[in-house]
């Protein structure tokens, strides 16, 4: 069969090394730097390998296939894993992008199901497309190894007479959480070869499950392993992680059980050079900034021109494609000539997303940008380069993007282009903080009563409770509980399930929801292009927008909202548009209050917010002018939730400025929204903050933090309940950061070097803790 002609030419001559590219950029940039422009350099130093050694007793036709694929000796961290997986423990590998976690998991499996053919192994990812990727991966040892062991995914996208192939011959299942909870547990009986004699269970990109959504997966766990017991297995799980700072801690609270912590990769590292840019002022009047997105490009298509395979990350759907659409007139080839750079992002079609991950591994692409879509451990070969427009939010994520560089024992190099964001300007103002603050741990609790109910419902439903059947901290109180409710019934010391209803299909592990919007380009013969999530929908594919898609403009013909089709055709215009959404939230019903310092008071209640599409601007492509705008016709969407808010009296923000008191309260805001998860155990990302000077529900200073999830689970109560507590931890979190003004640290970052907002979050504190200020 005759290879397959490359997208993009691979250049005769040879690439130059990402590390005299970064020279020659450092150099350029440091060039043309003005007072307001900095460039930051560090380089991280080669790393050598350190290997180990297989375990005794490894069967021979697995070595002999690894060594086939180039793999003689494993790493020192790999022959920890295995060793300990073999052995029976719990492990928990935590080592960097590329360091080759997936051979952690690939060799005790294939080991012991080459020497037991009924064992059984179950893999779970958060997403499809991991799944997807790591079956190839997979598969292409087992055809290494000579087949024979069946190997399958399982996920919505499964037609349903393969299904039960999948039951019956899957020796290695590869699905995910979501699955897990609501296909394969309620339907246990369906699945008893794979519960009988399941051997391992895999658990990749720990990192991923944390706050509400890793604490529905705690309990999909607990239900996971309370099945194995009844049908007698109890399966060792292997999981994997990004770099964290309580991997441990939370892989234990993940499975309910004692994990091996394997952290010292032995996996070799190129020197890397990290560079932290911050563009020019070029606007002094308005202190308006080189866009982030214009400078990432200029380095990207010098990268790229050098030969240098590049991903560059962008932080939204549209600057993905706006970065596309600047890097291919850069890079402009002959008439003909195939592209040389591709983007990557939620909403292309699943088989576009193959073709360019594969392309990306055979070299034939040599650039692509992309969300954090590919954060994830997709395998998409050795880049040189790795260029993050815009600071991503923790340091976890960039080390994660930054990491899809370097991939071999090559040189790489790693730049972060700064926004004009107060928190981007922060990093880029000092550096430091990217190498001398710690990774952000994570944190689930699974045993929070609203997820706790959910889940032990749909445990009752799978197999009856037994009287004293331990199951989280509160699991016999709430067995009773649902009794009273009739929702099970107590009879010889079990608890069956009685309602007519099947409960995990009304437990979602997400909060987001699933509902994608399908886009239609118009035409003699329609053809599905892409899909868009409901979220996102009223800004992407509204009437009249420019939706851009792989580089290609097309203008929304139409929007059905019903029926989730946008119907679109393919334009040529020197514009994009950016929609306006409107957040306004409203206190629909107060519980419980209590008093607070400074006259002021803290409430608990049910609040709805309210997200409406208003307007779309019309932005041309370059210079980024506002050349016309629309209204937007698309139903408001609502989030009824709960909500614990503070209001400030006059006693607390007496002899305060307007702008002083917004400040003041952004920081309190920041502060608060930051340190709550330490007392309800859950992510940032699970809670809501907006501070309000002049609030329509109180008439009075007010700052506001909600439940993110529906109806809310339980967050907002427990921080009325340690109300007092977190405003102490704020104050003491305020009073010992060493900045002068305000860092990420405390409320906030700050432009202002004068800025009040530290020293006016820090009396409202005062003020709010009854202290005088």
């Amino acid at each position: 069969m005759a290879k397959p002609k490359p997208a993009y030419p691979v250049p005769a001559v040879r690439p130059v090394p990402p590390a005299v590219v970064a020279e020659r950029i450092v150099a350029e940039l440091s060039a043309k730097e003005q007072a307001s422009a900095t460039t930051w350099v560090r380089r991280l130093e080669e790393r050598p390998p350190r290997f180990g050694a297989w375990p005794e007793g490894l069967d021979a036709r697995l070595r002999s296939a690894l060594e086939r694929r180039g793999i003689a000796r494993p790493y020192s961290h790999q022959s920890e894993a295995i060793r300990a997986a073999l052995a029976g423990s719990n492990v928990v590998v935590v080592t960097p992008t590329a360091s080759g976690k997936t051979l952690c998991y690939n060799v005790p499996v294939l080991d012991r199901v080459l020497k037991d053919r009924s064992a059984r192994a179950l893999y779970l990812f958060p997403t499809k497309a991991l799944a997807q990727d790591q079956l190839d991966e997979l598969q292409g040892l087992i055809g290494e190894i000579g087949g024979g062991i069946g190997t399958f995914t399982y996920d919505g996208d499964t037609p349903a007479d393969a299904r039960r192939s999948v039951r019956q011959a899957g020796q290695i299942v590869l699905t995910n959480p979501d699955m897990l909870h609501a296909a394969i547990l309620p339907h246990h009986t369906k699945w008893v070869q794979l519960f009988e004699s399941l051997e391992f269970v895999v658990i990749d990109e720990l990192h991923t499950y944390r706050g509400v959504f890793g604490s529905h997966v705690a309990n999909v766990i607990r239900r996971l392993r309370r099945v194995c017991q009844f049908y007698g297995s109890d399966p060792t799980f292997i999981l994997c992680s990004a770099t964290i700072a309580n991997p441990g801690e939370l892989a234990e609270r993940l499975i309910g059980d004692r994990v091996q912590v394997v952290s010292e990769s032995g996996a070799p590292q190129g020197e890397r050079v990290v560079v932290v840019h911050n563009p020019p002022v070029v606007n002094r009047e308005l202190g308006i900034r080189q866009s982030a997105v214009s400078a990432a490009r200029t380095i990207a298509a010098e990268l790229i021109r050098s030969g240098v395979q590049t991903i560059v990350f962008a932080p939204s759907r549209v600057r993905v494609e706006l970065l596309l659409t600047y890097l291919r007139e850069a890079l402009r080839a002959k008439p003909g000539d195939p592209e040389r750079v591709t983007g990557y992002r939620g909403g292309y079609l699943p088989n576009e997303r193959r073709a360019i991950e594969r392309g990306l591994r055979e070299g034939t692409i040599r650039g692509v940008v992309a969300t954090n879509a590919l954060e994830l451990g997709i395998d998409i070969g050795g880049m040189g380069a790795s260029v993050v427009t815009g600071y991503p939010g923790t340091l976890a994520s960039l080390w994660q993007q930054w990491g899809r560089a370097g991939r071999s024992r090559g040189s790489s190099l790693a730049v972060l282009v700064a926004s004009s964001n107060p928190l981007d300007q922060y990093v880029a103002s000092h550096p430091e903080f990217i190498f001398d603050e710690g990774i952000e741990g994570a944190a689930i609790d699974p045993d929070n009563p609203y997820i706790l109910a959910s889940h032990l419902k749909c445990a009752a439903f799978e197999l009856p409770f037994q009287a004293g059947e331990p199951f989280g901290r509160h699991g016999e109180v709430m067995l009773d509980i649902l009794v009273e409710e009739g929702v099970l019934q107590a009879a010889n010391g079990r608890y069956y399930w009685m309602s007519e209803v099947y409960p995990a299909e009304e437990v979602s592990l997400r909060s987001a929801s699933t509902d994608n919007f399908v886009i239609i380009e118009e035409g003699p013969r329609p053809r599905v292009i892409g899909e868009c999530d409901r979220p996102s929908a009223p800004l992407l594919i509204h009437d009249d927008a420019i939706y851009l898609h792989r580089g290609q403009q097309y203008q929304v013909e139409r929007l059905d909202w019903d029926d989730k089709k946008a119907y679109v055709r393919a334009v040529d215009v020197d514009y994009y548009t950016d929609a306006q959404l409107a957040v306004e939230l409203k206190v629909i019903e107060r519980e419980r209050e209590a008093p607070a310092g400074g006259g002021g008071s803290w409430e608990l209640g049910e609040v709805a917010l309210t997200f409406l599409a208003t307007i779309f601007k019309k932005i041309k492509l370059h210079t980024h002018e506002n050349v016309g705008w629309g209204q937007i016709a698309i139903p408001e969407e609502n989030l009824h939730t709960m909500a614990a808010w503070v209001t400030f009296g006059e006693g607390a923000t007496s002899g305060m400025g307007r702008e002083e008191l917004t400040l003041g309260l952004q920081g309190v805001a920041h502060l608060m929204r930051n340190l709550a998860p330490v007392y309800c155990m859950c992510d940032p990302r699970d809670l809501g903050a907006e501070a309000q000077v002049r609030s329509p529900s109180t008439g009075a200073a007010t700052v506001y933090l909600y439940d993110m999830t529906p109806g809310g689970i339980g967050l907002s109560e427990r921080l009325f309940e340690v109300r007092e507590r977190l405003t102490d931890a704020c104050l003491e979190a305020v009073r010992g950061c060493r900045c002068r003004n305000g860092c990420p640290a405390c409320v906030g970052p700050q432009v202002d070097e004068k800025s009040p907002a530290k020293r006016a979050a820090s009396v409202l504190l005062e003020r709010l803790a009854g202290q005088a200020g």
